[in-house]
């Protein structure tokens, strides 16, 4: 229902009133107000719920920053199970092109 990307404005081509017809329709907001209404979850039971989505957002986004920086030329691997020309023909265009700035073993994961 938002941005598409930090440089989107939705106003641009939403109507409010159709935001708001798809805000009825959102799932979890749905589901939410149908386990409170039925008295099978209060403000505690969701507070508990956004502590632990709060807590592993924070170590997956942990888990991502720690992760060793993926050399330019790994993202030509697996890309196909049987490998392809065309991939082929890119990296070697891209390694030709990163050959100005580094050197292969950089570029290749070695060191």
């Amino acid at each position: 229902m938002g941005a598409h990307t930090t440089s989107d404005d939705p106003t641009r081509y939403r109507l409010a009133s159709e935001l708001e017809n798809w805000k009825l329709r959102d799932p979890i907001e749905r589901v939410k107000a149908y386990l409170s209404r039925n008295g099978l979850a209060d403000a505690a039971f969701y507070d508990a719920i956004e502590t632990e989505a709060n807590e592993l957002a924070a170590r997956v986004r942990a888990a991502c920053l720690s992760m060793p920086e993926p050399k330019p030329l790994d993202m030509f691997t697996n890309v196909y199970a049987g490998g392809s020309p065309l991939v082929d023909e890119e990296r070697a265009a891209f390694d030709d092109y990163l050959a100005g700035y580094e050197p292969a073993a950089a570029r290749e994961g070695g060191h």
